[in-house]
């Protein structure tokens, strides 16, 4: 109790949190994003569980290209579409017949219209004439020859309705079928059916002729996507079944279509939950809608070009006793939709899976009550992690919201799959985040404003950045104790920076060492290091602590060598502003030193101490002997052999008695030119010729090399060298070593 006390707070904002969810759920409010997601989660669990079988009770006959190509455009003359009944129930045997297409305008192909005017007019007194229009005009009258091929037959025709602002005639064309349900069927009870003000229907003819009729109009969500088809919809009071509904009841022989109700009603609730057909139930929703049960991506049932039907190229036996649809997959028809299984998917496709499915029974529920069952599972998940996460650590209550999850969204498909139910997941699993964030976010402002306050005072001894990283990864952090550790150091100085600052004012001189020692600072953190101080226009940093790092030599190198090229394109904007050319060398070195907390009482500073750090600061130093910009140490050299070097020398700095053998790094293997690295050949030749005091072939070398590259200061060291030598030999036991007597 003490700790639901303390944690009252966060468990207020908890709750604050359930309720906003719980209104979603009560439909209070509506969240479009909550609803948008749980169309996506619908989708991922259709896919899921989709059969991916094509169902051979059910053939589309495709008015598609090839159809069109052999008969013309769409519409086709109704003559042919009387052959193609001749053709289905007489040479085929087929079921039921139904047309995802609507006839709602007369055939005057047959040219009849023009042999009466003639007959009215010109020929109207001659007998032979108007004895052969006579003859003639049943085999053109094209409608009633259609209609006279699909009476007594299992015809199923299509036809759509639609809205506009005001209903009139201009939105009505053809004929309605007899309703499914006639008007004051559903008077009051509270039932959402979608209502409709105009249509668009067959003609008079052909609808009375056919069997049945339905409509072929889709439940289109938000998003674009078809997940639904409305079983019943109102228009003018009475209540019209869909085309697949029509096509089943035609199919079982007319039965009779029963609203079916839950035994709890309410003012609220009409409680109607299916419609029933002989012995099957078709599930349907506040909408009197039913869930399309896609069986996998388009084409899942057989499609047959209506040409091949037409022209006898299918065997009987392909379409013996199957119900048949009439529709279109050709693009110029207009007839494709968005579903979860496809985002371009014939319309026809649709009905063929509604038809399928209710004959199957397999069918998804999503009734009204729906509604009562996510707020009853919200309010207790919610109340639950909303008193027991605040009183968790930060694992446990990880642990905790990943088995809530796992079990929602377990017990979420475990309904699906064996009670059949559509039961809405997005609210639930959002909510279970919102309090797992909500805890987590208290806790980490609370938390934050403790790693501020150590950050405030450790900054005032250990860099920045070091406190940075030890916040961020606290289990790989070592001791900050002093200890011994491989690793390299790097120290940049810019040439010359004396008599630069002798010309430029304080103002100046302040805003040139900004520019330049932030970009030279960044390439030094893109690399992994620390830097260690400033000193005046010099840096100072290291690799591979506080955190071990095994490419410590080879980050450095690469930062180094990046300096001079951030460096080089910063000169043009030095130039713009009157400041003088920027040149810095750098010099970088690998080995054993101390690092840790060094200091004094009053203050310490994470840093490192030894000859390798003294080495890499003498290595600065002499960089400008040799006219280079990067400066390496043997180790370093050693520890990165994947890169190509200059050898430069071997040298006794300051210091030191031991020679070390510098380098100038020029690229990673296989990215040097090769132009460069016969430049590099011949200067070690060279370099071997001067230690082996073969004074002529090293200054013949030499001058090759500076014939060749005038530029490069190097040669020019190495030539004088060889000059001073001649006129005062070494001697004999001289081991090429030049020794630097200041830093």
């Amino acid at each position: 109790m003490d700790q639901l006390k303390r944690h009252a707070r966060l468990i207020s904002f908890g709750l604050v949190l359930l309720l906003f969810f719980l209104g979603h759920a009560a439909k209070l409010y509506e969240i479009e994003f909550i609803n948008r997601l749980d169309a996506i989660l619908y989708d991922y669990r259709l896919q899921l569980t989709m059969p991916r079988k094509v169902d051979d009770r059910l053939v589309i006959l495709d008015i598609d290209e090839k159809s069109l190509k052999e008969e013309g455009r769409w519409p086709w003359s109704r003559d042919r579409l009387a052959l193609l009944m001749d053709k289905l129930f007489d040479r085929y045997g087929v079921a039921v017949a139904g047309f995802d297409v609507v006839f709602a305008e007369k055939d005057e192909s047959s040219g009849l219209n023009v042999l009466q005017e003639l007959g009215n007019k010109q020929l109207k007194d001659v007998p032979q004439f108007q004895a052969a229009l006579a003859q003639l005009r049943p085999q053109l009258e094209y409608d009633n020859l259609f209609a006279s091929k699909i009476k007594s037959r299992n015809v199923v025709m299509g036809y759509y309705f639609t809205n506009n602002e005001s209903a009139s005639k201009a939105n009505i064309s053809g004929v309605l079928p007899p309703p499914a349900f006639p008007p004051g069927t559903f008077k009051g009870r509270p039932i959402g059916f979608i209502q409709w003000d105009g249509y668009g229907g067959n003609l008079p003819e052909l609808q009375k002729n056919a069997a049945s009729a339905g409509h072929f109009n889709p439940k289109v969500d938000a998003d674009g996507s078809v997940r639904r088809v409305p079983m019943i919809v109102e228009y003018n009071g009475a209540y019209y079944e869909s085309l697949s509904l029509a096509v089943v009841r035609t199919l079982l022989g007319f039965p009779n279509l029963t609203p079916g109700y839950a035994s709890q009603q309410s003012a609220d609730y009409s409680g109607l939950e299916w419609l029933e057909i002989s012995d099957m139930r078709i599930p349907v929703d506040q909408d009197v809608s039913t869930l399309v049960p896609y069986r996998g991506g388009r084409g899942s049932f057989r499609y047959l070009s209506v040409a091949d039907v037409l022209h006898d190229r299918i065997p009987p036996a392909d379409l013996k006793n199957k119900i048949v649809l009439v529709g279109t997959s050709a693009p110029g028809l207009m007839d494709m939709r968005s579903t979860p299984v496809g985002s371009v998917y014939p319309g026809v496709e649709i009905h063929a899976n509604m038809i399928t499915g209710i004959l199957d029974q397999n069918l998804k529920q999503k009734p009204p009550y729906v509604a009562g069952a996510e707020v009853v599972l919200l309010l207790i998940s919610g109340v639950a992690l909303g008193l027991l996460l605040p009183l968790l650590s930060p694992v446990k209550a990880t642990l905790l919201t990943v088995l809530a999850l796992g079990f929602a969204l377990a017990g979420n498909m475990a309904i699906w799959h064996y009670a059949g139910l559509d039961l809405p997941l997005a609210g639930g699993m959002l909510m279970i985040l919102g309090l797992f964030g909500l805890n987590m976010s208290y806790g980490f402002f609370v938390t934050d404003r403790t790693k501020r306050q150590i950050t405030n005072l450790f900054g005032k001894y250990v860099p920045s950045e070091l406190v940075e990283e030890m916040t961020k990864h606290p289990e790989q952090m070592v001791s900050m104790e002093g200890e011994s550790r491989e690793m390299t150091i790097l120290f940049s100085d810019v040439r010359g920076f004396t008599t630069i600052s002798e010309g430029l004012d304080p103002k100046e001189l302040s805003q040139l060492m900004n520019e330049f020692l932030t970009p030279l600072s960044r390439v030094i953190y893109k690399y992994h290091g620390k830097v260690d101080k400033y000193m005046g226009d010099c840096i100072m940093a290291f690799w591979g602590a506080p955190k071990p790092e095994p490419d410590h030599a080879r980050n450095a190198i690469l930062a180094g060598i990046e300096m001079q090229q951030t460096l080089q394109k910063l000169q043009p904007h030095f130039k713009e502003r009157g400041w003088p050319e920027i040149h810095v060398g750098v010099g970088i070195n690998t080995g054993k030193v101390s690092v840790g907390n060094m200091g004094s009482e009053a203050r310490v500073a994470y840093t490192v101490m030894g000859d390798a750090v003294n080495l890499a600061s003498r290595l600065e130093g002499i960089t400008k002997q040799y006219g280079v910009g990067v400066m390496v140490g043997e180790n370093t050299q050693s520890a990165v052999p994947d890169f190509i070097y200059r050898e430069l020398d071997q040298v006794r700095v300051k210091g030191k008695d031991e020679p070390v053998a510098i380098y100038e790094p020029i690229g990673p293997k296989g990215q040097v030119d090769e132009a460069v690295l016969e430049e590099l050949k011949m200067f070690h030749q060279a370099l071997k010729l001067y230690r082996k005091q073969d004074w002529d072939q090293a200054e013949l070398q030499l001058y090759n090399l500076q014939r060749m590259y005038p530029e490069c200061k190097l040669y020019q060291v190495y030539a004088e060298r060889v000059a001073h030598f001649r006129s005062n030999p070494p001697g004999a036991d001289w081991d090429g070593v030049f020794e630097f007597k200041t830093k």
